[in-house]
């Protein structure tokens, strides 16, 4: 046997590569679902609609971010594409990955072959933030045809968008892990219905109580609506810079621990 030979059996499997299998599965199977897909998208974009049509019009403008008055709708369009990158990964990483594990089986079967639980981890991840890309963009197209699109920075708020899929996939599929029923779902929408309403997402943050503005800055919603709003809007400061680290932050910490707990139920 040949040095090569030995030291190509013993090289671990490439996380890329497995990860990549995962992507390909997911495809297969949603291309016939497609539908499924994009039913997270809607529901944000009626919010839009609702405000652009109704209450954009009694509020008049606000404050932006720089001071300067702002269309309302300006002001929650950005915060309403954030809520739909964190449905889409949230629906994606939460539920079907449930049923992947406790039903479907399907972890049971791919961890026969010599992919590993980071492959699986890294593998849904990607495709649950794909889901809440697809939805941003979507909304982004929306945002564009409505003139809600102030800056040509606005074009960077897909990527941003991606991010936050990014970290709400990652903790999504990692406090999934955790979960023993249908009924645990329940947490699932007693989370995200407080993120979606109190992270600075339908009112500045200067007119929070202070206990409430507290607690807002630590909603990762509420770093990802600032920073889609500084796109949007072409405003830009520093805190940007803290609100991208908190969410790449968010991810990593929710990928190693989902990895961790798939190696412990299904290779233990």
């Amino acid at each position: 046997m040949t040095t090569g030979t030995l030291v190509a059996r013993v090289v671990p499997p490439v996380v890329g590569r497995g990860a990549a299998k995962i992507l390909e599965r997911n495809y297969l199977v949603y291309r016939h679902v497609w539908l499924i897909v994009f039913s997270g998208f809607f529901e944000p974009l009626f919010y839009l609609f609702s405000i652009g049509i109704g209450i954009g019009r009694l509020v008049g403008d606000v404050t932006g971010p720089d001071g300067t008055p702002i269309p309302y709708t300006a002001f929650v369009a950005p915060a309403l594409l954030g809520a739909a990158a964190m449905n889409g990964a949230v629906y994606e990483s939460t539920f079907n990955i449930f049923f992947k594990l406790k039903f479907g089986k399907i972890y049971d079967a791919i961890l026969a072959t010599p992919m590993q639980p980071t492959d699986v981890a890294v593998g849904e991840v990607i495709w649950s933030l794909l889901r809440g890309a697809i939805y941003a963009a979507g909304f982004l197209a929306v945002m564009g045809v409505m003139g809600l699109i102030t800056s040509w920075w606005g074009i960077l708020a897909l990527p941003a968008a991606v991010l936050i899929g990014f970290a709400f996939a990652a903790v999504g599929m990692a406090a999934t892990t955790f979960m023993r029923s249908w009924q645990d779902f329940d947490l699932v929408q007693l989370v995200t219905l407080p993120l979606f309403l109190f992270s600075a997402t339908f009112y500045p943050l200067d007119v929070y109580p202070e206990t409430l503005r507290i607690v807002t800055r630590l909603s990762p919603l509420y770093h990802g609506v600032e920073i889609l709003r500084s796109f949007t809007l072409g405003v830009f400061d520093w805190s940007l810079v803290g609100h991208v680290a908190f969410l790449v932050a968010m991810g990593l910490v929710g990928m190693t621990i989902a990895a961790r707990r798939l190696e412990q139920l299904l290779l233990t």
